[in-house]
Parts: C-alpha cells; structure tokens; sequence
C-alpha cells in the first residue's frame, strides 16, 4: 500500500512498526524523501498537514485550530483535513485571495486558548465537538484522552452553552480513552447512533481465558469488532482471531465484525446492521441469542 494512504487510514500518525504492516521501508524511505510524509520524532511518522496548517496560519496571522490543530497535538483522526483549518477572531475580515486554499472558521478566543499559535488541548476537543460530524468529534476526543492530554475529569467539569452545546456535551459524555484507533471510535459513534451502548475494550473471561473484543454490549450479550486486516499481518494472528469468535459464539456471545472500509466509506451498510439489530431484540426467535450470557 502507498505510504501516505497507510498513514492516513492510522489516523495520520503512527510508530514505525503499525505503518509497516501496510507498506514496506523502501516505499516508506521514499515517501520521507520526498516530503509525504514527515518524522516529527524518531520512529515516529506523520502526515505533513500539521506543518502545513502552520504555515498557512503564520501567514494569514491566525490560529491553527479544529483538526488541524488535533494533528498538531499528534492525535489520531478520523478523516484529514482537504486543507488547513484556521481560526481567526470574530470580527477581522479577509480577502478571497486570503482564504483561498485554506478553511477559516471565525470565533471568539482568548489568550489562554492558544499556545504558540494553536489552540490547546481542551479547546480543540470542544471546538471539533460543536463543529465536526459526532463521529469524527468522537475519534478526536477519544485520542486526545488515549494521549493523555486532557483527562476525563476535565471534560467531565465543562459546562457547555451556547450554539452547539448539545453536540459537544453529547460526545464528552461518550469520549473514551481505552479506544484503540479512529476505526474503533467511529464504529462506537455509529452504535450509539443507532442506541446501542458499548464499551470499548472490555474484558470477557470466557472460562478458557480473557478476551478483549473492541466493543461490547453486555445488556444485550453483542461483541463487535473493527476488523482489520492491519492486525493480520500474519496467519498466526488471523487464526488466533478466528479462535476467539468462534469462541465467543459458542458462550453466547452475537459476534458482529464490520471492516475498515465499511465503517469509514459504507456507514449506510452499518448503520442498517446496528438498526435491524436493535429492532431484532425484541423478537423471540432472536431473543435467545441476545440474551446476556452468564
């Protein structure tokens, strides 16, 4: 696989050893040489729109904010940004010539909202809240808590008003740090638009040991997984994963699997799946199934 299409399925930044399970070190060593992609630190890989949005906000004099300023942090997301996003204050005008090739958002921002020309931490989880799609606001907060640079306290003290609110108040009630990667929050923003409520990364003793799924439902008895071929990069992990579904079904467990392209470029697919099952609960040929396992 293209490098750069490698990174931006990660989320735009990863180590060395996830990128190279999509592509190989000569494609990787080019992509570098030419500018595709950049390393910020060793061993560390990501895509340039970060140092793009830079450029362009010391130029207009604004402020890298939204997903711009969360690839600046180094948090993984959903969907890249098709130009730098800026903020600038309410109020300044800009020419056609200024805003060509970049994305301006107008809102107010105070000092301590920005630190060397990007908004902090907090204030890109809420501003991608109130502005971004719930599914990609959710990946954004979800890697901003998995980075460890906001906690869920924090989140949990805000008090939302305004236009928005309810947007930004409904994914900081969702926000998640034990989410693996974007693929998985996207998926788990689907479920709770489909009001199936999941957890990320659960623990499961099946009596033979402890399994993780991605997300589980126990009301229901449901195990989803964000299935990647990423993570089989060899016969020996395909064939542990197939160990532990067939696992899961025989305790009980119904075990839905959703690949990357049907959560990021199919969610009509998955949407349609999560709402036959949420209507199939009630049905008693299905109920047996569902039932909680014990």
């Amino acid at each position: 696989m293209d490098p750069v299409a490698a990174l931006e399925r990660l989320g735009g930044t990863s180590d060395a050893a996830t990128l190279l399970r999509l592509t190989t070190r000569r494609r990787l060593r080019r992509a570098v040489a030419r500018g595709r992609i950049l390393t910020p630190t060793r061993g560390r890989y990501c895509l340039p729109a970060a140092s793009e949005a830079v450029q362009a906000a010391a130029r207009l004099a604004a402020v890298v904010g939204l997903r711009s300023a969360a690839a600046h942090h180094g948090w993984e997301l959903a969907v890249q940004p098709d130009a730098p996003e800026l903020m600038v204050r309410r109020g300044r005008k800009l020419s056609v010539d200024q805003r060509t090739d970049v994305s301006v958002h107008w809102t107010n921002l105070a000092d301590d909202q920005v630190h060397d020309g990007v908004t902090t931490h907090l204030r890109t989880v809420l501003d991608c809240a109130r502005v971004l799609p719930f599914t990609q606001a959710l990946a954004i907060a979800d890697s901003a808590l998995r980075h460890g640079d906001v906690m869920p306290d924090e989140l949990a003290a805000i008090d939302v008003r305004g236009a928005g609110a309810a947007a930004v108040r409904r994914v900081l009630r969702h926000a998640d740090g034990r989410a693996a990667n974007p693929f998985e929050s996207v998926l788990r923003a689907l479920c709770v638009e489909a009001g199936l409520e999941v957890e990320p990364q659960e623990t499961l003793d099946l009596g033979t040991g402890e399994v993780r799924p991605d997300l589980v439902c126990r009301v229901l008895g449901v195990v989803i997984e964000a299935d990647s071929w990423t993570f089989h990069a060899s016969r020996k992990a395909h064939r542990r994963d197939c160990a532990r579904y067939n696992l899961l079904t025989l305790r009980g467990w119904l075990v839905l699997r959703f690949t990357w392209e049907q959560v990021m470029h199919e969610q009509g697919y998955v949407r349609w799946v999560l709402t036959e099952l949420m209507r199939s609960v009630g049905r008693p040929q299905v109920a047996g199934n569902l039932a909680r396992p014990a």
